[in-house]
C-alpha cells in the first residue's frame, strides 16, 4: 500500500513538473527585412510532409514588417521548417527552426 501511494505522488509530481515543457510557446515573430513583400509563408514540423496552408491567407507582410505566428499544431513539435514567398519571385527555404527556443525569426 506504501508503494502505491508513494507511486502516485511521484506520478503527480512528474505531472506538475513535465506540464511546462510540454507546453512550451510556439509563437515566433516573423519579421521581414529583405527589401520586397513576402506573399506567402508556410511554417511546417519537421514530421509533415507538406506545407500545410499558407499562413499569411489574403494578407502580405511588407519588407520591415513582423507578425507574430503560433506555431502549436497540437503535435508537441518543436523544430519547424520555414518556406517564404516574395512578390519577385524568390523564396527562401529554412529548415530545423526550434520554435520553442527562438522567439523572432528574421528573414534578411
Amino acid at each position: 500500500m506504501k508503494n502505491i501511494v508513494m507511486s502516485g505522488l511521484l506520478l503527480g509530481f512528474m505531472q506538475i513538473v513535465a506540464h511546462p515543457l510540454l507546453a512550451a510557446d510556439r509563437k515566433v515573430t516573423i519579421v521581414n527585412k529583405t527589401g520586397v513583400t513576402m506573399e506567402e509563408f508556410y511554417g511546417s514540423n519537421t514530421g509533415t510532409a507538406d506545407w500545410q496552408e499558407d499562413i499569411l491567407g489574403e494578407f502580405a507582410l511588407p519588407n520591415g514588417d513582423s507578425i507574430e505566428v503560433n506555431f502549436d499544431d497540437g503535435t508537441g513539435y518543436c523544430v519547424f521548417d520555414f518556406l517564404a514567398i516574395f512578390a519577385d519571385g524568390d523564396s527562401v527555404h529554412e529548415e530545423d527552426i526550434n520554435i520553442c527556443s527562438v522567439g523572432t525569426f528574421t528573414f534578411e
